[in-house]
C-alpha cells in the first residue's frame, strides 16, 4: 500500500484564512494517513521564494546582477558546500532569472550573503514549524514541511508580508442557532511590504517564461498567476504551490514511503506531476460563475510600485546579460528543476 502514489492538496482565501478545498488523501477508506496536515515532506524549491524574500529585506532588488557561478560557503564542521545547477552557465544574471528558472548558483550566491540563523529565523516566521537542520543547504529545499505549512507560508506574498493560518470553522452554533464561538484566523508579519511586493513581482515571473510557464501554456491560464515548482533529490517529491489574487494553493506528489519515486524528471518535477492539479483546479474554480471568481482581479501593487528602482539594481533584462566564466569541478548536493 505504501507504494502507492499519493497527493496531497489545500487551497485557502489568502486574505482570511478560509480553507477552500482540502484533499489529504486519495481514498480514506483505504488511507487514512493525511498528507496535507499530517505528513512532511522535504519542500525542494519551494523553498526558495524564502530566501529570495530575506534578500529583499537586506535591500537587493530583483534586476540586481550577481555572479552565476557556485560559492564554496564553508560549514559549521569545517567542509565547503558548493551546489552543482542544471542551467547553462551565463556568467552573471539578475536575482529574477534565478528565481524565474529556478537556480541553484544564484540561490546559493544569495544564501552565501547571509547567515544560516537568520534563514532559519526567517523560516519560522514563515510557520515552518518541524525539525530543521542549519546548514547552507538549506536554501535548496531539505527541511520537511506539511501542504498546509506551505500554503500559510504562500500567502505571504498575496497579503502584503502578512502570513495568514488556514481557518477550518469560522464558528460554532447551538442547537437554537445562538453563535457560541468564533474563530477568527492567526497572522503573523513576515514581510514589510516593498519586499513582498519585490517577491509578488518575481514569482509571478515563474509563471511567465519560468519554471511553472505550463500554466500558459498547456493550461492556457488568463488570470494573474504567481507560483514556483519544487522537486526532491530522486524525484521522491514533487511539488507546486500557486496563488492568484484570491486563491493561494498547494500541491505534493509522491509516496507515503520515500522510497517510491518516479523514473526521470520527465515526469517526477513539480511542473510535470505536481503543476497539473493545480492548474485544473484553478481553471475548473474561475470557470464556474456560481463562485464569483474573476479572472479580471489583479494583484494589489501599488500603483508606484518599480520592482528595480533600487540604487544598487541592475537594468531591466540584466538576466539576458552573458558574461563567459571558467567553472570549476565542485562537491555537489541534491538539486531540482
Amino acid at each position: 500500500v505504501k507504494g502507492i502514489l499519493r497527493t496531497g492538496f489545500m487551497a485557502m482565501d489568502p486574505h482570511n484564512g478560509h480553507v477552500l478545498a482540502y484533499v489529504g488523501g486519495i481514498d480514506f477508506s483505504a488511507f487514512q494517513y493525511d498528507m496535507v496536515s499530517q505528513g512532511r515532506r522535504q519542500v525542494g524549491s519551494t523553498i526558495k521564494p524564502f530566501l529570495y524574500s530575506l534578500s529583499m529585506i537586506d535591500g537587493y532588488s530583483p534586476c540586481d546582477i550577481i555572479p552565476h557561478s557556485p560559492p564554496h560557503i564553508r560549514q559549521a564542521d569545517g567542509t565547503i558546500w558548493a551546489p552543482r545547477t542544471g542551467n547553462r552557465p551565463r556568467g552573471s544574471a539578475s536575482i529574477q532569472w534565478g528565481l524565474q528558472h529556478s537556480d541553484n548558483w544564484i540561490t546559493a550566491q544569495l544564501m552565501s550573503r547571509t547567515s544560516t540563523t537568520a534563514f532559519l529565523r526567517l523560516l519560522r516566521s514563515y510557520g515552518m514549524a518541524g525539525k530543521i537542520t542549519e546548514a547552507p543547504a538549506m536554501c535548496l529545499g531539505t527541511p520537511d514541511a506539511s501542504v498546509s505549512e506551505m500554503v500559510s507560508a504562500y500567502s505571504t506574498f498575496v497579503n502584503k508580508g502578512i502570513r495568514v493560518s488556514p481557518v477550518f470553522v469560522t464558528h460554532i452554533e447551538d442547537q437554537m442557532g445562538n453563535v457560541v464561538a468564533t474563530f477568527t484566523p492567526r497572522t503573523t508579519e513576515v514581510l514589510p511590504q516593498n519586499a513582498a511586493d519585490k517577491m509578488l513581482y518575481m514569482l509571478q515571473n515563474v509563471v511567465q517564461g519560468g519554471t511553472a510557464s505550463r500554466l500558459r501554456t498547456r493550461h492556457a491560464l488568463e488570470m494573474p498567476l504567481g507560483g514556483k515548482t519544487g522537486t526532491t533529490q530522486n524525484n521522491s517529491d514533487s511539488w507546486f504551490m500557486g496563488f492568484t489574487p484570491d486563491i493561494v494553493a498547494g500541491c505534493w506528489v509522491g509516496g507515503e514511503d520515500r522510497s517510491v519515486r518516479f523514473r526521470s524528471m520527465n515526469f517526477g518535477q513539480g511542473a510535470a506531476a505536481a503543476l497539473p492539479i493545480f492548474g485544473i483546479f484553478i481553471k475548473k474554480v474561475y470557470n464556474n460563475p456560481k463562485l464569483g471568481y474573476s479572472k479580471a482581479t489583479k494583484f494589489d501593487l501599488p500603483n508606484s510600485f518599480a520592482p528595480c528602482s533600487d540604487a544598487n539594481s541592475g537594468t531591466e533584462g540584466g538576466d539576458d546579460l552573458f558574461f563567459p566564466t571558467d567553472s570549476a569541478s565542485q562537491k555537489s548536493t541534491n538539486t531540482e528543476e
